[in-house]
C-alpha cells in the first residue's frame, strides 16, 4: 500500500494552517512527521483521514484519490489510530475491538465468523483476550490505546495513519506499542512528538516547522544537531547508540551548554 499526499493545504476559520504539503509513504515504510507543538502534524494527519477537508490538494493510496471514494471504501484503506482514547459510551473490550469491522460489512449486517476470528486474533496479539469482557473505561491510559491499536489490527488495512498514538504513555506501552507496528510490516505514516522514537523506528522523516515541510530523509540526514537547534530551538548532542545502531539524541538546557563543541 503506497500513500501521496500532493500540494495539501488546510485553514481555520480563514487562518492558514498547512500549506503545500506533499510527502510519500511507500509500501512498507514507517515514515515518520515530527516537527514543534502547533506545526500542523495533526491537522496533516486528519486531512489525510478525512477528519477534515482540505482547501487544496489531494491524499492518493495505490493511486486513487482518497476525496473521491465513498467514506466506507477508504475507511477500508487505512486504520487511524490516534492519540486521544476517549469515549463517550461504555462498551466492552472487545465491542471496541469488533467496530474495526464496520468498514467491511453493510448497515445491520450481523458478525460473521470471520469478524470473530479477527477480533479475537487482534485481541491475542496486543495481549488483551483476558480483557475483552471489561469495560473500556475501566482501563488505564496505556490499556486503552492497546485496544484501540488492536481495533486497527482487526480493520485489516494494510496502511495506518498514526495521530502520536503513544503520546502520554510511559517507555514500556510507547516501545510495545511501535514494536507491534513494526512487526506488522505495512505502510505507516505516524506523527511522533519523541525524536528518539522516531530515529528508532521511522525509515524516513518529513518535520514540519510553521505549517510547511522543512525536512525530509533519513533519521540520519534529519536528526542532526544543527538541524534539531533550527526547528525545536534546544542544544543537543546526536550519536549512534552501539546497541540499537540507531541515533541516540540528548538534550542540553541553556544553562548547560558552556563547553559543549557541536
Amino acid at each position: 500500500m503506497k500513500l501521496s499526499v500532493s500540494g495539501l493545504s488546510f485553514s481555520y476559520d480563514g487562518k492558514s494552517a498547512v500549506r503545500n504539503i506533499s510527502l510519500n509513504v511507500e509500501n512498507g515504510e514507517f515514515v515518520g512527521l515530527i516537527g514543534p507543538n502547533g506545526s500542523g502534524k495533526s491537522t496533516v494527519i486528519k486531512n489525510i483521514c478525512r477528519a477534515l477537508t482540505p482547501d487544496e490538494g489531494d491524499v492518493f493510496v495505490d493511486g486513487e484519490n482518497v476525496f473521491k471514494m465513498p467514506y466506507k471504501k477508504s475507511a477500508q484503506k487505512m486504520a487511524v489510530v490516534g492519540q486521544e482514547n476517549d469515549i463517550p459510551f461504555d462498551f466492552s473490550v472487545r465491542e471496541i475491538v469488533a467496530m474495526g469491522r464496520s468498514p467491511k460489512k453493510r448497515l445491520f449486517d450481523f458478525d460473521t465468523a470471520e469478524d470473530k476470528h479477527m477480533v479475537h486474533h487482534a485481541l491475542e496479539h496486543l495481549g488483551m483476550e483476558d480483557m475483552a469482557k471489561r469495560s473500556f473505561q475501566s482501563l488505564s491510559g496505556g490499556e486503552k490505546q492497546r485496544v484501540l491499536l488492536a481495533r486497527a489490527v482487526a480493520q485489516e488495512s494494510d496502511l495506518f495513519i498514526l495521530d502520536e498514538p503513544t503520546n502520554h504513555l510511559d517507555i514500556s506501552y510507547q516501545l510495545e506499542i511501535f514494536d507491534f507496528i513494526k512487526r506488522l510490516n505495512i505502510t505507516v505514516l505516524a506523527a511522533i512528538h519523541d525524536l528518539n522514537l522516531a530515529a528508532l523506528y521511522c525509515d524516513k522523516i518529513y518535520v514540519l516547522k510553521d505549517g510547511e515541510i522543512a525536512l525530509c530523509g533519513t533519521p540520519e540526514e534529519v536528526l542532526t544537531s544543527e538541524n534539531i537547534f533550527d526547528i525545536y530551538g534546544v542544544r543537543s548532542s546526536v550519536s549512534k547508540n552501539p546497541v540499537t545502531n540507531k541515533l541516540n539524541i540528548s538534550y542540553f538546557s541553556g544553562f548547560s551548554t558552556k563547553g559543549i563543541t557541536e
